[in-house]
């Protein structure tokens, strides 16, 4: 499992933004292109402010679901960042 350095702060990226529809569910929109999110991606995503830290992220997630690893979030982040739809700043 790969764990993202601290201080990474994730952001969306410019022109993205998430959004709900009734029959796909959860969905990040992106210049000229839709990502289906699941839930876990998609809860992932609306702390994605780009001044919360991934540990921070992490606690924040904590909150409402048990077992949530850094790791877990980590790998999740770098696979919406090679879909381009968050950057990762560190």
């Amino acid at each position: 499992m790969t764990s993202l350095p601290e201080p990474t702060v994730p952001r969306l990226r410019p022109g993205v933004r998430l959004a709900s529809d009734p029959v796909r569910g959860e969905l990040a929109l992106l210049p000229e292109r839709v990502v289906v999110l699941n839930d876990t991606a998609a809860a992932v995503l609306t702390h994605c402010d780009g001044t919360s830290t991934v540990g921070r992220i992490v606690e924040h997630l904590a909150q409402d679901y048990e077992g949530v690893r850094t790791e877990d979030v980590s790998e999740l982040l770098l696979r919406l960042a090679e879909r381009r739809v968050v950057d990762l700043d560190g």
